[in-house]
């Protein structure tokens, strides 16, 4: 479905556009940590919906700031109702990443809400910090002053080089979801993945997988060494009124699996051990469950951190 600039302008003058919350779990523990917030469209016909082109109109007609200022006040409003310490991750657009005034925005609507910003992340994608990076640096370093978490939002896909990584304050690495969802299927993706994950965890930055579906995916994050993760296993986006319930629902717990080599673990060095999900006669047509990988499993230390949010 696609939507028209006047559509969303009358959108944005009645006050239509909300937040959607999705979770973020450890997946160590199953344990939820924080929502990511998900700007979608109450639309009197259709219910929620999110049009295709609902974030690219906004941004190529100025509407952008409306946009964020309309649904980050609603989700910081609901976000002042979280217990502690449950966090919320919200993005923010290309366009917006030239404002210098961006981190005054964010700080107004936290403070209107009563929302504290320690408990918010703010999540960039790799294509909007390959502008301008000396006012990336400027931006990013006033929200972290001013007590927000940051993450890069994609990785591996846009045009980020390893000079940002190095240069921006990046507290969390998020594995894009197209690489998690082929990542049982192929191995060039697990690799890919494993090496995102690889990176991350060097730098001293907490790691998310995106994108989760199936159980199997979730394992395999856990097992490359991915602290947390989100996507349609742990749950759906879902309007405000659904927050208790994801609040209230029991963790989800995976095998806990690490491999071992002459008595030694190892992580990533034992991709190549891994069955992979390629249709060919020689080879399964399905993943092997945790239990078949050629290694042992015993119970594996993950890091726990605080994060949170995505489009």
């Amino acid at each position: 479905m696609l939507t028209t600039l006047k559509d969303l302008s009358g959108a944005l003058d009645n006050n239509l556009l909300v937040p959607c919350f999705q979770p973020i779990v450890e997946l160590r523990t199953g344990l939820l940590v924080g929502f990511e917030v998900l700007a979608r469209w109450q639309h009197p016909d259709h219910g929620l919906i999110l049009p295709a082109n609902l974030i690219s109109l906004a941004e190529q007609n100025g509407l952008a700031d409306a946009l964020m200022h309309q649904v980050f006040s609603k989700a910081f409003q609901e976000g002042a109702e979280l217990p502690e310490p449950l966090t919320l991750s919200v993005n923010v657009s290309p366009c917006q990443l030239r404002d210098v005034e961006l981190p005054r925005h964010i700080r107004a609507l936290a403070a209107e809400a009563g929302f504290p910003l320690t408990r918010l992340q703010v999540e960039f994608t790799e294509s909007a910090l390959v502008d301008n990076i000396e006012l990336a640096q400027s931006i990013t370093q006033e929200l972290k002053a001013m007590g927000c978490t940051l993450a890069m939002d994609d990785f591996g896909i846009g045009y980020s080089s390893l000079q940002q990584l190095q240069s921006l304050p990046f507290d969390t690495l998020k594995v894009d979801r197209s690489f998690v969802r082929l990542m049982n299927d192929k191995r060039n993706s697990r690799k890919i993945a494993a090496a995102v994950i690889g990176l991350g965890r060097s730098l001293g930055m907490t790691t998310i997988a995106e994108g989760v579906e199936t159980k199997e995916q979730a394992e395999m994050v856990q097992f490359l060494g991915c602290d947390m993760a989100q996507g349609w296993l742990y749950g759906k986006p879902a309007p405000a009124e659904a927050i208790p319930v994801m609040i209230a629902a029991a963790p989800l717990k995976l095998a806990s699996i690490s491999s071992t080599r002459n008595g030694k673990s190892s992580s990533a060095s034992c991709l190549e051990a891994i069955p992979t999900n390629v249709s060919h006669n020689s080879r399964p047509s399905t993943m092997a469950p945790p239990s078949a990988w050629p290694f042992s499993t015993k119970t594996s230390a993950t890091s726990a951190s605080i994060v949170a949010w995505r489009r």
